[in-house]
């Protein structure tokens, strides 16, 4: 089945990865989606808001019942497949263009029964409606608000075919759009040089010591450029 099919599509909601968690307990089927014209309160990792103006973004979520732990991974690929060749891939869940970022993925996982997949991408926004702290690391594909609809389309298309290949070459290919590889990064516990993703989806880094070490989840900021 196609993802995107069945499709709830509201004018404005406060989450779509909300209600997709509501209809997916409910027993919606694999590749349901539920859109929004305007999210007021869209989440983000370690809790953060990510609000989508009317006419800005798509804000998305998806409803998946056939996954494996890269799919995060592989969501944010199909991103940067729809933004272009310049487009990175930023561990664990971020997509930058020229530095910026355009889009995040939030997966949550009801065990292995079934996963939520939030994608939001910034379209066609206006930075300069932002204030001035988002301003700065924010970016967008600079199409506008009547493409929204056709690069969901692109996104979807992208999607289907990264969820269904094998892992293999899925990191393989993100391998080479890597946002992090060779680039000075700093966690919760230190801080080092992106040295890789490894075989599960993991990042690793190399610390000023010369020593590994392999992170699977949590937060990672590029020292010298938007984060």
């Amino acid at each position: 089945m196609r993802l995107g099919t069945p499709r709830l599509h509201l004018r404005s909601i406060g989450s779509t990865n909300t209600r997709a968690r509501e209809l997916a307990e409910a027993g919606a089927p694999h590749g349901t989606l539920v859109s929004a014209g305007e999210q007021t309160a869209g989440r983000g990792r370690q809790g953060r808001s990510w609000v989508t103006p009317p006419g800005s973004a798509i804000a998305t979520s998806l409803i998946v019942r056939e996954f494996d732990a890269l799919l995060p991974l592989r969501a944010g690929l199909a991103v940067a497949n729809v933004a272009g060749a310049g487009a990175r891939v930023k561990w664990p869940n971020d997509v930058l263009l020229d530095g910026r970022k355009v889009a995040g993925v939030l997966a949550e996982a009801h065990g292995a029964d079934w996963a939520v997949l939030g994608i939001g991408v910034n379209v066609a926004l206006d930075l300069a409606t932002l204030p001035d702290d988002v301003a700065a690391v924010a970016g967008t594909l600079g199409r506008a608000p009547d493409d929204i609809e056709p690069t969901l389309d692109e996104l979807l298309t992208a999607l289907t075919a990264r969820l269904a290949e094998p892992a293999g070459a899925t990191l393989a290919a993100l391998r080479e759009r890597d946002a992090l590889l060779g680039q000075p990064l700093r966690w919760r516990d230190g801080a080092g040089v992106g040295a890789g993703i490894d075989e599960h989806g993991a990042l690793r880094v190399t610390r000023p010591d010369g020593s590994t070490a392999t992170l699977s989840a949590g937060e990672v900021h590029l020292t010298r450029a938007a984060s």
